[in-house]
């Protein structure tokens, strides 16, 4: 069971989970009794792969499209944030969470790229399966690590699940230093932005600014909510186990996506990266720079050593209480 049964609309079987490899095209799909749920990508525009869209189980999209899908309304800044991906802004002193085209090429030295390797395995079933090899290189073309991701997907009632379960082993001695930037993220759809969003500009850990625009917020109907009963923008920088954010779709639809952390993770329980104008991300390893009467979290790795961080994601058509996100919580846990 995915979460309580009281969370689902109705008793049902779980879902037949496809994964269709598309290499040549640089994806992977993924589907729920044949509809579509999501798909790992990795194409030639981004600097990272990623599971690009997400879709609730009602069909919502609950990402943006921008870059990779420009939708009329939707906000054009920070176009390295697509979809759902996984990388950090400050390792060994390169930044691989900001690399994007838009980088001006004096700037590209000081970058990192996450480069799709191979495929290890996929498997469809009542458990669909992707296992994929990674390469984390900065931008003088040394490679500092790599990357074994195994990502689970399921799907039950109202409620599809993504476990993504990545072990790094450093190729070098490696450092995440203290940095806002990382280390799971995922920009959402217009309308699960805040309506309390003003816009601004947000300077990254190098000092590159990035200006958000106020935009018009009358579709805007995004609600954070932790583990901790904060709610709203006050969940910035804060920490907890678990994150929601749920909202209404232009068609009328309440839609949730949570994530959930796992407390085997460093840094458990992560502070949330969360901003209104639609950027939902847990990052562990960024203690002073959210709490600056907090010591600078330099996570290190030995070369030849390792690390591994799991998160579950959560995509529910409908608002899960917080005693049902609690025993998701008590259930992922266990995964170790």
């Amino acid at each position: 069971m995915l979460l309580a049964s009281s969370l689902l609309l109705a008793a049902t079987m779980q879902a037949q989970i496809q994964v269709t490899v598309h290499e040549a095209d640089r994806r992977i799909d993924v589907t729920a009794d044949g509809k579509p749920f999501t798909s790992y990508i990795w194409p030639t525009s981004l600097e990272k792969p990623v599971l690009y869209p997400l879709i609730a189980p009602d069909g919502t999209t609950v990402t943006r499209g921008f870059p990779l899908e420009p939708r009329p309304g939707e906000r054009v800044d920070h176009p390295h944030h697509a979809g759902l991906w996984f990388n950090y802004g400050n390792v060994n002193g390169f930044d691989f969470w900001n690399n994007s085209g838009a980088i001006p090429a004096a700037q590209k030295p000081k970058m990192g790229t996450v480069h799709q390797g191979r495929i290890v395995s996929t498997k469809s079933g009542k458990q669909g399966e992707i296992v994929t090899e990674t390469t984390w290189t900065d931008g003088t073309g040394t490679d500092q690590l790599k990357e074994r991701t195994t990502y689970i997907f399921r799907a039950e009632g109202n409620t599809r699940t993504i476990d993504r379960i990545s072990t790094l082993t450093a190729l070098r001695p490696v450092t995440f230093h203290d940095d806002k930037e990382g280390l799971l993220g995922i920009r959402v759809a217009h309308f699960l932005e805040s309506p309390t969003e003003k816009g601004g500009t947000y300077n990254d850990a190098q000092g590159r600014p990035t200006k958000v625009d106020a935009g018009d917020t009358s579709g805007q109907t995004g609600i954070y909510r932790t583990s901790e009963g904060i709610t709203g923008d006050k969940v910035w920088s804060t920490r907890g186990a678990w994150c929601e954010l749920t909202g209404t779709s232009p068609e009328g639809k309440t839609e949730t996506i949570a994530i959930l952390d796992n407390p085997a993770n460093p840094g458990f329980p992560t502070y949330w990266h969360a901003r209104g104008y639609g950027l939902f991300a847990a990052n562990p390893l960024g203690d002073h720079i959210f709490d600056p009467k907090a010591p600078e979290h330099n996570f290190t790795v030995p070369q030849g050593g390792t690390a591994t961080f799991r998160y579950r994601i959560l995509l529910t058509s409908g608002a899960p209480t917080p005693d049902q996100l609690n025993t998701a919580e008590a259930s992922f846990a266990k995964v170790k």
